[in-house]
């Protein structure tokens, strides 16, 4: 008998520890393997080289494939303009002109120092090959203090974290119905891309690009909305998706290390995750002047656009599940309350104004009415709500029409106390269910009385 009490509080031990642990183990071997495997011996993988004509193309090609096999992907251009042109285009990392004594190679530091080096080493072997001497020629060069080329990935995780942070947060503001929060990450969206961009200029980091402020806001923007879209359907485990996402998998092909020189997982991770992109985009906007950004800014919506997706499903949810009962084996279901986001504050149980709530907006854990013996509604009746041991989470009154409301809950069991001068206080024990909007009322009798002395 005894193990069968204990076994329960074992799992569930074992169960809290495990769900407390997994956020920082996920984000240690995260960070261990992504960082380590990503970025510590960069190498070309079908870097995209043009070089000015045809017949110079075909050598080229040859003696890269014998140094470097699959490093380089080479085609030919007319000319040495063309050459310029391509890496300016974004049509390649750089442009290889040859000549009898002396050889040129068009690259821009721009996409990263690290590109830049690989690319001078591997053609300076080239050209030393042929007794040939390299000038390495700079078509879009970094901001003056950006020496690297690397400030931008730094700005796009300024833009970036933040956004994923926001989300979090917000999670507490438990009187905010959707549209305010996607209006608050709008607001604050533009003021982290307003300052980011002013603070960049102004130390000679960026360009001066007012484009840039648009990419930065929707960046922020797409993250944060992602976030809040994945929090109510992965709950505890926010922090540790929202981790991997936006940091593990995201920082190491941010472009610290560029694109070309990530092994191919990590290349194909460039390609679709926000911050990547978001470099991406503002890496055309400040220094190619718009070249290649449709790409980066057509993903960035589609996060967008999935996280509105997530924001809907939700609410939808949400007021399908409140509109069926639930039933007595959902109930014994229920466990301990699942928190949305372990390192921050739970959200802070609210009374809330009685009124209708449309479709999308915030909808009440609880909801009841209470009125007298006459079944008349009783006003400014005193409404309190406790947990199983006996702690206050709110307290609140009811309106004119006897109607109380109040959001922010915990779920699992919770005790209502229900009083007003002059009458019986009454006690309710309440079950509160995810999605569903459980209904207390209560019906307060007018307390005897006391009968007159006889003389």
């Amino acid at each position: 008998m005894t193990d069968q009490i204990e076994r329960p509080d074992g799992i569930r031990l074992v169960r809290t520890l495990a769900e407390a642990v997994m956020f920082p183990l996920v984000l240690f071997l995260g960070l261990l393997l992504s960082f380590s495997t990503a970025l510590h011996a960069p190498q070309p993988h079908h870097a995209k080289i043009v070089v000015a004509h045809s017949a110079v193309e075909r050598k080229v090609d040859a003696a890269l494939r014998q140094q470097h096999p699959g490093g380089f992907d080479v085609t030919a251009v007319a000319d040495a303009r063309g050459a310029r042109q391509a890496v300016l285009d974004r049509d390649a990392v750089a442009g290889y002109v040859a000549g009898p004594r002396q050889s040129v190679l068009y690259v821009s530091r721009a996409n990263g120092m690290s590109l830049e080096q690989a690319l001078t080493k591997g053609f300076t072997a080239l050209a030393a090959h042929n007794h040939q001497t390299l000038t390495v020629t700079e078509v879009a060069p970094p901001a003056s203090k950006d020496q690297n080329g690397t400030v931008v990935v730094y700005f796009g995780v300024a833009w970036s974290v933040p956004g994923y942070i926001l989300a979090t947060t917000l999670l507490r503001a438990v009187t905010f119905n959707r549209r305010k929060r996607l209006l608050t990450i709008a607001g604050a969206a533009a003021v982290f891309s307003a300052v980011g961009f002013l603070i960049g200029v102004g130390l000679d980091y960026l360009p001066n690009e007012p484009s840039a402020m648009a990419i930065g806001f929707l960046l922020t923007t797409a993250v944060a909305t992602v976030s809040s879209g994945l929090a109510p359907f992965t709950k505890q485990f926010l922090p540790a998706v929202g981790m991997t996402l936006f940091i593990v998998l995201s920082v190491p092909v941010s472009g610290l290390t560029a694109a070309p020189l990530l092994p191919t997982f990590f290349r194909g991770l460039h390609a679709v995750m926000p911050l990547a992109n978001g470099v991406d985009a503002l890496r055309g906007v400040l220094y190619f002047d718009g070249a290649g950004v449709l790409k980066p800014v057509l993903v960035l919506c589609a996060w967008l656009a999935a996280g509105l997706a997530l924001l809907g499903l939700d609410t939808w949810r949400h007021h399908r599940m409140a509109a069926r009962p639930v039933s007595e084996d959902e109930q014994e279901d229920v466990e301990e309350p699942p928190v949305e986001d372990p390192s921050l504050e739970a959200p802070t149980p609210t009374a809330l104004p009685v009124h209708h709530h449309h479709f999308g907006e915030l909808v009440p854990m609880l909801v009841g009415t209470v009125r007298d013996g006459a079944q008349q509604p009783v006003q400014h009746a005193a409404v309190t709500v406790m947990d199983t041991n006996g702690r206050q989470l709110v307290h609140t009154t009811t309106n004119a029409r006897g109607d109380y409301a109040v959001t922010g809950l915990p779920e699992g069991y919770i005790s209502l106390v229900v009083s007003s001068v002059g009458r019986k206080p009454v006690v309710h024990q309440v079950l509160l269910h995810f999605g569903a909007v459980a209904r207390a009322d209560a019906t307060l009798h007018d307390r005897p009385v006391a009968a007159s002395p006889r003389a």
